[in-house]
């Protein structure tokens, strides 16, 4: 067993593929020799090449256009872009092409979109979005936000396997923060579509993933020994496909909901799911839905601001008590 982190669990997944398919190959700004903005790629192009490890101009268009292509052709592209911010920049040729072509011809598109996304690293507005919720919204796309290092390296390892074009959001504040034992030989493959119970508990149930994840944790070992709130928490891992019967399992055994994503509130994951169960389980709850995301604007500079606007454990907690109360 080795500890590692959650950016060496992404390297290893692609390191890993790499070794296993010749197909697999990884394109974006600066990943080469420079080892990419965050050095998620350092190291690769040692062992792979430049053919496999290939620098490009910064254009994420031209990035995710190339890779659509690849895929078409039989490749399994894995797209860089620097920051989840301007995957916007390709945006049409993820929606309009990836995500339609099995749809129109029949034709897999097997490539994936690697987005570091979110915000705790003081970037602004433009190095800091959360924009997973345009993507799930688009049909013919999967979208996954890993929160643990273990489910970076075998939900990537997943997406890159998969015949669909997979939107991966790798959140940049996990990404030396977290740290998991993993066993370097074992095969780590988590499957695509299915949530993972992270905590379990009968008081209250929070719905969350990536980065809110650890939040709730904190939250929940807060109110535990603090409140004797026994909290239940579901890690959504894939947005896209969402696994209804694991929400709507958490929801029948708490019958409170909480629901935490860092992406600002309007229009984001939290709203689906709070409708699904609204849906499918109103019936179960005794208490309204409570969700928790950041606030509808811009994400702020100045450090002090950014705290303010971004959720976090204690404004979880505050939650959990309200719905628990109720």
């Amino acid at each position: 067993m080795a500890e590692i982190t959650y950016i060496q669990a992404i390297t290893d997944a692609m390191r890993e593929e790499m070794i296993r398919d010749p197909k697999v190959f990884v394109m974006g700004e600066d990943i080469g020799v420079y080892g990419g903005a965050f050095k998620v790629t350092k190291g690769l192009i040692d062992d792979f090449g430049e053919e496999r490890i290939m620098d490009t101009p910064i254009s994420e268009s031209a990035i995710i256009g190339v890779a659509v292509g690849a895929a078409l052709t039989g490749m399994r592209p894995i797209a860089e872009i620097q920051f989840a911010d301007f995957i916007t920049v390709g945006f049409s040729q993820i929606v309009t092409n990836a995500a339609t072509m099995h749809y129109r011809y029949g034709i897999a598109v097997p490539m994936v979109v690697r987005a570091p996304s979110g915000g705790g690293i003081h970037g602004g507005a433009f190095h800091s979005k959360n924009p997973e919720a345009w993507f799930v919204h688009q049909p013919g796309l999967k979208v996954v936000a890993p929160a643990t290092a273990r489910d970076a390296k075998g939900l990537l390892k997943s997406a890159i396997r998969d015949n669909n074009p997979v939107i991966y959001f790798e959140n940049k504040f996990l990404y030396r923060r977290v740290k998991e034992e993993i066993d370097a030989d074992a095969e780590v493959l988590v499957p695509l579509g299915q949530a993972n119970t992270v905590r379990t508990g009968q008081h209250v149930s929070i719905i969350t993933y990536g980065s809110m994840v650890h939040a709730a944790v904190q939250a929940a070992d807060a109110l535990a020994e603090q409140e004797q709130i026994e909290v239940e928490i579901l890690d959504l891992r894939t947005l896209q496909p969402l696994d209804l019967q694991a929400i709507l399992a958490t929801v029948a055994k708490t019958n409170r909901v909480v629901i935490a994503h860092e992406a600002n509130l309007t229009g984001g994951i939290g709203g689906e799911v709070a409708a699904l169960i609204s849906e499918h389980a109103f019936e179960s709850l005794d208490a309204p839905i409570k969700r928790i995301a950041a606030l509808d604007t811009p994400t702020p500079y100045a450090p002090a601001m950014e705290e303010y606007f971004m959720p976090n454990a204690d404004k979880i907690a505050n939650a959990v008590r309200e719905v628990v109360r109720f």
